[in-house]
């Protein structure tokens, strides 16, 4: 039986989630737009945190960082989608998914960890906020990240090349949206069942402790904030929890389905639907929740706006324009900028 993994030329074919789909057409176009809701919203949010100095603070940097791996795990898995269904074939090389793999286990390692130094961040802020500036201090804050970022590239390298390695003969489809482990090793033509236990102990180490740890902050922040004085302040911070919790939910909960439940709970299509989840919808959602309705966040944009607005030529300084056309032309310049 021909190992055709040997060679690089040779592809898979994604079966991804508008094959079976009713209205693919419509579905396609719900991606792109929830796709370029995320690009736009998580592009927005990088850009005012680095230009604005007064989010220079713990919490935005770590924000920061989650609206960049939403970027890359939204772009590493939407654009290619939306490409394959435009041009009618869903191929990927084998170099093309062995990368794909790569990045979207980084980016959902990385992220695992990352909302549960968050939640710690706002366990400390509302428990302990005397002692905050010190027990996240930036020194610490950058530990995080680094960690984020370290741990789960190691473990995506890790998973990635002992995956590639099988020799795949079953067949060339994958029954999945993206190239990932589960849906991978049906293909494979030999015993994997000890690497499935392997990867099934890496997931439940990456998933289960940071689940458990955010549900913990999120325990002792909502004990805090119901023996507040101000009903006010204690009905904003509930409807935070709660949209914060819900986003935790639905990243989590996809996640431990596909990676830690028994492979006998699993079908293609209601694995697909999941994947879109913690692929598409989280990234489109995380900026809107955590960060797009914060004051400090809309106060920030504001002032690197009215910085922009600053900078452009105004009417005023223009004297005696030499002709109608010109006048016209300067104000359309204003009014597009």
């Amino acid at each position: 039986m021909e190992l055709w993994n040997s060679t690089l030329g040779r592809d898979f074919i994604l079966v991804g989630i508008l094959k079976d789909s009713g209205s693919p057409e419509l579905l396609c176009f719900t991606i792109t737009v929830l796709y370029m809701l995320a690009l736009t919203s998580n592009g927005l949010l990088l850009l005012v945190i680095t230009m604005d100095a007064r989010l220079h603070v713990p919490m935005y940097l770590l924000l920061s960082q989650l609206s960049l791996m939403d970027l890359v795990f939204a772009s590493v898995v939407t654009p290619k989608i939306i490409v394959d269904y435009l041009r009618g074939e869903s191929t990927i090389s084998f170099g093309g998914c062995a990368f794909q793999m790569f990045v979207v286990l980084t980016v959902g390692g990385g992220e695992d960890l990352l909302l549960a130094f968050m939640a710690y961040d706002r366990y400390v802020a509302i428990c302990h906020p005397l002692n905050y500036m010190i027990l996240m201090r930036p020194k610490v804050c950058w530990l995080m990240v680094a960690t984020s970022w370290v741990l789960a590239s190691l473990n995506a390298l890790t998973n990635t090349t002992y995956t590639m390695h099988f020799p795949f003969c079953m067949s060339r489809e994958i029954s999945h949206l993206v190239c990932e482990i589960p849906p991978l090793l049906k293909l494979a033509c030999a015993d994997t069942s000890r690497y499935e236990l392997m990867v099934y102990v890496m997931c439940v180490t990456f998933l289960m402790p940071p689940l458990a740890a955010i549900l913990a902050s999120y325990t002792f922040v909502l004990v805090a904030v119901v023996h507040m004085s101000s009903a006010e302040g204690r009905q904003k911070a509930l409807v935070t929890c709660s949209s914060h919790l819900t986003v935790v939910g639905m990243y989590y909960g996809a996640a431990i389905f596909i990676y830690i439940l028994p492979s006998s709970y699993h079908n293609p299509q209601q694995d697909n639907i999941l994947s879109v989840f913690y692929t598409i919808i989280t990234p489109t959602l995380n900026p809107l929740i955590y960060s797009l309705r914060n004051k400090e966040v809309m106060g920030a944009l504001r002032r690197v706006r009215r910085k922009k607005m600053l900078k452009e030529p105004s009417l005023s300084r223009v004297r005696n324009p030499e002709s109608n056309l010109e006048r016209h032309v300067l104000i359309l310049h204003l009014i597009v900028h």
